[in-house]
């Protein structure tokens, strides 16, 4: 009898813990996933996003407002890199660059998502990132800029920076970090609704 209350016990629990898992899905509408590199030595800034993204995020307590431990999950479309020249874009996507061909999309996925010590809004925020089939792990800042209930549910929104070198992803190899800088800044403005 004591075997048989248990696993009822266990079941309840991994049944309860289900329950508090949170479903968010970020609105591409209102969401930009972009980068910035120096130009000519960092006489200039060109600015780039990706036109097609999806996210979701999976937090595992009752708050909605707090996602410490949450999972993030990332895709974007390569071939929708936008940097504001068509020619430019489209040499990006060939196979000295993103080889959009053979590797049309990056992924990012969250190994851990944690809020910094005496901060109620800055997460840290560590995983793999995945381009040109090269994955690297990345340290990412999280400014969580709060929550509002909107006419599709609860919305959350998000700044996320961070930095990577080309070059550990193999993208662009040839193009002389004089011409583009070898560091990338990633910065990103995301809302996510709850599921």
């Amino acid at each position: 009898m004591k075997k048989w209350m248990m696993v009822a016990a266990v079941a309840a629990l991994f049944s309860f813990t289900a329950i508090e898992a949170g479903k968010w899905a970020m609105d591409s509408s209102h969401s930009r996933l972009g980068f910035t590199l120096s130009h000519m030595g960092g006489i200039a800034e060109v600015q780039g996003s990706f036109g097609k993204a999806d996210a979701t995020i999976t937090t595992n307590g009752t708050s909605t407002k707090d996602f410490n431990g949450a999972v993030i999950e990332l895709t974007a479309d390569v071939n929708t890199i936008n940097t504001g020249f068509a020619m430019r874009d489209e040499h990006l996507q060939g196979e000295d660059y993103f080889d959009a061909a053979k590797h049309p999309t990056l992924t990012f996925k969250s190994t851990s998502m944690e809020k910094v010590k005496g901060s109620e809004k800055e997460y840290t925020v560590m995983g793999d990132l995945t381009m040109r089939g090269v994955t690297k792990k990345v340290q990412l800042k999280a400014i969580h800029n709060g929550n509002i209930n909107g006419k599709y549910g609860e919305v959350a929104g998000f700044k996320v920076t961070g930095s990577i070198k080309r070059s550990d992803f193999a993208v662009g190899n040839s193009l002389p970090t004089s011409v583009a800088s070898d560091e990338i800044i990633l910065n990103a403005d995301v809302e996510i609704t709850k599921q």
